[in-house]
């Protein structure tokens, strides 16, 4: 508390204003013991009390006297200080957070570092690809990483575009492996294949799925803001460029922004997932299972005959199974692909479109498949990702509990 004392007294004796250190560390003490406010936050609102108490425009006390002085973001290594940078803005994140108003990535010519606006700071917003001059945010550090911070002290100015920064930071190499990917706020270029594109009703993404390469395989999402013309397709193989790894829930995963560019490649790639094994039975079989379309350019499934991103469609019939396994003491969301759910189902693409044909109804095709496969056991494997087993490979077993199946399939109904 005494450095922090000593460096308002300081700032304050620069403009003219002796402050007794008493007073200032009075009003941290309180602050910071009895109400259990954070230093830095108090030290901001020490700050502030003690401008308006002595009338002293906030410009001046933060701007200091003399030329603004800048630091590089290469140079932020330290938590709580407060420091200017000249930034261009290279991605912006998607924000559900109510106290924060933007949050995204900043760089310049050394490096990048995560910014996080506060919805109280009342700073104007930034966009994507423009540069600017923000002047009194405050560095913090967060899972062992730096990050600066805006608030009502700060202030934003945007300037002309002459900044020329590196699509990634130094030393990073122009080509990774999945499994290599080992940290977020990397810039990363990768060979991959779509091993799966998943369901989307965020508007703000335009396409999230699984690519792998021979190593592993990681989500990825490619937001809508990146304008980026490619529509990737399950099973085909492409190059992604200037791609960022990001953190999320304790996963890595990788996201395409207006920096990043997709290329379809010819290179046949093997992905080589880490297979999980379960065997348990199948208490239920969800809806969006069945026959189901999906859109012929993206092939994501159809909602009421439109795709999230190309509007109403002639879409394509497909078969797929969401299911739910049950060992007795964990319950698992499994998804089949249309070739593993005509294998356990018995239950063709071409005979489930004539069945939903004759019955004037798609949803018979579900009622079958379940009155086929609820109540028996499984054996299924395949990646892990998320919540689901991405299934592979599906095998019937013979093992039936019927007490402890009657009352998994009772579990299930429940809810």
């Amino acid at each position: 508390m005494n450095a922090i004392v000593t460096d308002i007294k300081s700032k304050f004796h620069e403009l003219g204003v002796d402050i007794p250190a008493e007073k200032i560390e009075e009003r941290l003490e309180k602050l910071i013991v009895k109400f259990k406010v954070p230093q830095e936050e108090a030290k901001r609102s020490v700050v502030n009390f003690f401008i308006k108490e002595y009338s002293i425009p906030k410009e001046k006390f933060y701007g200091g006297q003399g030329e603004t002085s800048f630091s590089k973001v290469s140079d932020i290594l330290e938590d709580g200080k407060w420091v200017n940078i000249k930034v261009k803005v290279v991605q912006l994140w998607e924000n559900t957070h109510g106290s924060i108003s933007q949050v995204g990535l900043l760089a310049d010519e050394t490096g990048t570092i995560k910014f996080i606006s506060w919805a109280a700071a009342e700073v104007p917003a930034v966009e994507e690809g423009r540069t600017y001059i923000f002047k009194n945010v405050v560095s913090s550090e967060w899972n062992s990483k730096m990050e600066v911070t805006l608030n009502k002290s700060s202030s934003i100015e945007e300037i002309p575009d002459d900044m020329h920064i590196q699509s990634r930071p130094k030393g990073v190499a122009s080509l990774v492996k999945v499994a290599d990917i080992s940290e977020d706020g990397k810039w990363v270029d990768l060979k991959g294949k779509i091993v799966q594109l998943w369901e989307n009703t965020n508007e703000s993404i335009s396409q999230v799925g699984l690519i792998g390469d021979e190593t592993a395989n990681i989500k990825f999402i490619k937001w809508a803001s990146a304008e980026i013309p490619t529509d990737l397709v399950e099973g085909k193989n492409y190059l992604f460029r200037n791609a960022v790894t990001s953190e999320w829930n304790g996963k890595l995963e990788i996201t395409l922004n207006k920096s990043s560019s997709i290329e379809e490649i010819s290179d046949e790639i093997e992905v080589n997932a880490r297979d999980a094994v379960l065997t348990a039975a199948m208490v239920d079989v969800q809806s969006g299972s069945g026959l189901i379309k999906r859109c012929p350019q993206c092939n994501r499934s159809l909602t009421k005959g439109a795709c999230a991103e190309h509007g109403k469609v002639d879409g394509v019939y497909d078969l797929r199974l969401k299911a739910v396994l049950d060992t007795g003491t964990i319950t698992q969301d499994v998804l089949l692909k249309r070739e593993i759910t005509e294998e356990i189902s018995g239950i063709t693409l071409e005979g489930a479109i004539a069945m939903a044909a004759d019955a004037l109804d798609q949803g018979v095709v579900l009622e079958a498949m379940k009155q086929k496969l609820v109540g028996k056991y499984y054996t299924v494997s395949g990646p892990r990702v998320d919540r689901y087993i991405l299934v592979d490979s599906i095998k019937k077993e013979s093992i039936l509990d019927h007490k402890l199946l009657a009352e998994l399939i009772n579990e299930a109904e429940a809810f």
